[in-house]
């Protein structure tokens, strides 16, 4: 519904007054004091312990909730990598490249770089389900396009769309945990979402390879996952329901209107006026501004963006190890992915049970001031390390003649590096940018889908013309450069973030936020 206006409110008043009447208006004129108690008034907002805020829904709704947006995440992450499995008879049906049939991969994870810049802001402006409704409905149209597709141009284009409206939940999934937890409980959601990202492109090889070797032709691969979405797209339609707090501020003020007769009433987001102008600035203009004018967010980005891009150039690397090297089927070699899941799992319980325990201490030890984003830090002077040793581990153990299982269990230590690595950056980054830190997310997650699109196109040609053990050594010795980041954000983010024009001031220093004596 349009904004409520001063010109809507005149049409209501009688069309002519005497010069008496407009005298005794002009005494009678509102203040502004009480103008504002007036618009407070006819202010729509959540009542304590009201049934329609989504934080106070029943503990097993919200867990369902959080549950079911991890699945929609590992739904997307799954397809982006399920096609390894299947390169090899594409290249042998459709006579295609190597480099080209790397396209499946990339290309959609390419689709990642331009979804959440639509998703986003158009979930903060019409609700978080219709988008998941319109985004998957999407989905599920373009994979049937891929299993019907007549060519190898058609087939790309259609693995790119996919990745567009599959990129959906990456940014979305988040913010539906956001809206129904408290910030005590949310990290230990975040926790168990966050697995999501890397379970599916773990688990997607191993379907895809052994769909492979039972003779299954390539396209059914498109149909399975068509179903896998199909399913999701029921779920949201039926399960769940719209949990942005403005969305359902206006649904409410709506009803209110309707029940009173009263256009009085109103919602904070339906008195929100944004050109398009601005618009586009806010979804495209305003995340590259921040990321390029915050060394913390390049250095952050620039990290999490290589880890996300080494973790899909394995799915070149793998396939040269063990189908190559070992003589593995494309089932038993898409098996080699699973250690990179149960490490990532094990990663995440570790932050369910130790980080998040530590981080609701902190926050009762510095309390009344937020914790300093520092803080977050912890875990990602472990993980960088677990990430050179992982690199160094898989190369060197890389030889035919070593028992697969020393390679193997190297991609455990990466899984759990990975995690711990993102997820204290990224809530890093909630932390130090609350303000914008919508668009500071944004920016980020473009840099890393891009960086996860480009790695698997080079990574045949170097693991092949540098052999895997140097190839990963390399890969190592840049890991290790970057190792330092979380440990100079440690020491000199507070400084940083002083200086920081998108940093919001309130938030406190190491120093000036330390517990008093008395604690």
């Amino acid at each position: 519904m349009s904004t409520i206006t001063n010109d809507d409110l005149e049409r209501q008043a009688p069309l002519s007054v005497s010069s008496s009447a407009t005298s005794l208006a002009s005494t009678i004129t509102p203040t502004p004091d009480k103008e504002s108690e007036l618009q407070e008034k006819f202010r729509v907002s959540f009542g304590h312990d009201d049934p329609e805020n989504p934080m106070n829904w029943s503990r097993a709704k919200r867990w369902y909730i959080t549950m079911f947006a991890g699945i929609l995440a590992v739904n997307s992450t799954f397809s982006s990598s399920a096609p390894a499995g299947i390169i090899q008879e594409l290249i042998e049906e459709w006579h295609m490249s190597s480099e080209v049939a790397t396209l499946l991969i990339s290309l959609f994870v390419t689709g990642y770089c331009v979804g959440p810049l639509l998703w986003g802001p158009l979930s903060e402006q019409y609700g978080r389900r219709p988008i998941f409704l319109i985004s998957f409905f999407g989905y599920i149209c373009m994979l049937i396009g891929c299993a019907l597709a007549p060519n190898t141009g058609a087939l790309l284009a259609f693995r790119f769309l996919s990745g567009v409206f599959a990129s959906c939940p990456l940014g979305n999934s988040g913010a539906v945990i956001a809206d129904v937890w408290d910030v005590g409980t949310r990290g230990k959601a975040m926790s168990i979402f966050a697995l999501a990202p890397f379970a599916g492109p773990a688990l997607g090889p191993i379907v895809g390879g052994y769909m492979h070797v039972a003779g299954v032709h390539w396209r059914w691969l498109f149909w399975v996952l068509t179903m896998f979405a199909a399913v999701c797209f029921v779920g949201i339609f039926f399960t769940l329901p719209e949990t942005y707090s403005p969305t359902i501020l206006a649904r409410m003020a709506a009803a209110k209107r309707e029940q009173t007769g009263d256009i009085r009433y109103y919602a904070p987001i339906e008195q929100t006026e944004t050109t398009w102008k601005a618009q586009i600035y806010n979804i495209v203009g305003r995340p590259f501004k921040i990321l390029f004018t915050e060394p913390m967010l390049i250095a952050i980005t620039l990290y999490m963006s290589f880890i996300y891009g080494c973790m899909y150039l394995l799915f070149e690397a793998f396939p040269i190890v063990f189908t190559v090297g070992h003589h593995f089927n494309a089932g038993a070699s898409g098996l080699m992915f699973l250690p990179l899941f149960l490490g990532g799992v094990f990663g995440a319980l570790v932050t369910l049970f130790y980080s998040n325990p530590r981080y609701q201490r902190l926050m009762e030890e510095y309390s009344p001031n937020p914790v300093p984003p520092e803080r977050r830090l912890g875990m990602a002077l472990v993980g960088g390390p677990m990430i050179v040793v992982a690199f160094f581990w898989f190369g060197w153990t890389s030889f035919p003649e070593i028992s697969f299982w020393a390679p193997m269990m190297s991609a455990s230590f990466l899984g759990c590096g990975i995690i711990f690595i993102f997820l204290p950056l990224m809530n890093y980054i909630v932390d130090a940018y609350l303000r914008v830190a919508a668009s500071a997310l944004a920016a980020s997650t473009v840099v890393r889908s891009l960086f996860g699109a480009g790695f698997p196109l080079f990574a045949n040609q170097m693991y092949e013309k540098l052999n895997p053990r140097w190839a990963s050594t390399l890969l190592g010795c840049i890991a290790l450069l970057l190792v330092p980041i979380p440990f100079v954000l440690i020491h000199f983010g507070p400084r940083l973030r002083m200086k920081s024009k998108y940093a919001p001031t309130h938030v406190p220093t190491l120093a000036s936020s330390s517990p008093s004596p008395s604690r």
